[in-house]
């Protein structure tokens, strides 16, 4: 099946980068950067831009947050203000992501709720043989996906987990269509695909691993997630207190004992098992706190486009927003992820095929109209 002329206009909606989505406490009610001022590393919201500590986003609570009051101003601050995002020489789009601290090696064996199976620590980051907790649960793993080829294509289950859930910092691919899938690839190896804060380094790994990879390794990868049945993966929590985070450094997670903090205009997307998801567990779900009312309102905007602000979703995506052909699934995806894309139309850092289509689309959300939409879609079963 193909797109329709009109389906077209939201075509490359949202579907295979990474990082995740900490957010800020400001009130509601934000105007919407223009698309000058949000290819600025220093105006995206910290809340979808979370940054690495190793390329200056610090470690602790989410910026914006109360618990990160005393750590610099909320994301949007002045360039050059004490804790504003802007770019540090080594934050080059297409350059490879550092490799995190191993630490020293840990031989306990570990587990994860409902697999029989144990592997330690380091084995969970050998990003070229990949932990499969639960190898029952989706089709025999292709060798691009379990093992990936050395140097440069990482097995694509280290990231995206071996069932293609994903997590906030990166894409959740199962389930989407193949031939949406082997457009991105390709729009990340022909430079289209960026990313509005250079220092997140999905990206730039994507970059550097779609050029490495063989197109055989792409469609294999691309038809095997397109053969995995997703399952609902994220529940929607509206609230105006939300658990205190802290800046992982590619998601946020809950600080225990640290209380709550208002909501403010964010979507707070945790694990609710932070240590089976460190271990790339592919059975452990996450949890959105949004603002209270956000999914109706949300609701309104998807269905109908707002009186115009924007297009109804569905005239592309479908009605049940799953996608077809080149059309990407939005339902029940991260809304962390999800939300990066929006932001990445908005500043031109995604110009891939059909994105000159989205930005108009995008231009005139404000970032509360981001949020509800979000806090909507990540309702639907996906």
């Amino acid at each position: 099946m193909t797109a329709s002329p009109r389906c077209r206009i939201l075509v490359v909606a949202l579907s295979f980068a990474a990082a995740p989505f900490a957010v800020p406490t400001a009130a509601r009610q934000q105007s919407a950067p223009t698309p000058a001022a949000a290819a600025a590393p220093s105006t995206v919201p910290a809340w979808a831009f979370p940054i690495p500590p190793s390329r200056g986003g610090g470690r602790g609570p989410a910026a914006g947050s109360a618990a990160g009051a005393a750590s610099g101003p909320a994301a949007g601050a002045p360039a050059g203000a004490a804790g504003a995002q802007t770019p540090g020489p080594a934050a080059a789009q297409g350059a490879p992501a550092p490799a995190r601290g191993r630490g020293a090696v840990d031989p306990t064996p570990r587990s994860v709720p409902n697999s029989p199976r144990q592997y330690t620590a380091a084995q969970t980051r050998d990003s070229f043989s990949i932990a499969d907790w639960h190898p029952d649960e989706h089709p025999p793993l292709p060798d691009v996906v379990e093992h990936g080829r050395r140097p440069e294509v990482r097995a694509c289950g280290y990231c995206h987990l071996a069932n293609g859930f994903g997590k906030p910092e990166n894409a959740p691919l199962a389930g989407q269509p193949a031939e949406y899938l082997i457009q991105q690839m390709h729009d990340f190896r022909d430079g289209k695909r960026l990313g509005s804060e250079p220092r997140v380094v999905g990206p730039a790994l994507m970059v550097t691993i779609s050029k490495a990879a063989t197109e055989e390794e792409i469609h294999t990868a691309a038809e095997y997630f397109a053969s995995v049945k997703r399952k609902p993966w994220i529940k929607v929590i509206e609230a105006d207190m939300v658990p205190v985070t802290r800046n992982t450094g590619v998601m946020y997670a809950v600080v225990e004992g640290a209380g709550t903090e208002p909501v403010g205009n964010r979507i707070v997307e945790v694990s609710t098992n932070y240590e089976a998801t460190e271990l790339r567990d592919g059975g452990t779900p996450f949890l959105a706190y949004v603002p209270t009312g956000a999914v109706k309102k949300g609701e309104a905007l998807v269905k109908t486009g707002g009186n115009g602000k924007t297009v109804a979703c569905g005239i592309c995506h479908g009605a049940n927003m799953k996608g077809v052909g080149v059309v990407p699934s939005i339902a029940g995806r991260s809304p962390s992820y999800m939300g990066r894309q929006l932001y990445d139309f908005k500043s031109g850092s995604r110009h891939g095929t059909n994105s000159a289509l989205m930005q108009p689309v995008v231009a005139n959300l404000t970032d509360e109209d981001i949020v509800d939409m979000l806090a909507y879609l990540a309702t639907l079963e996906p």
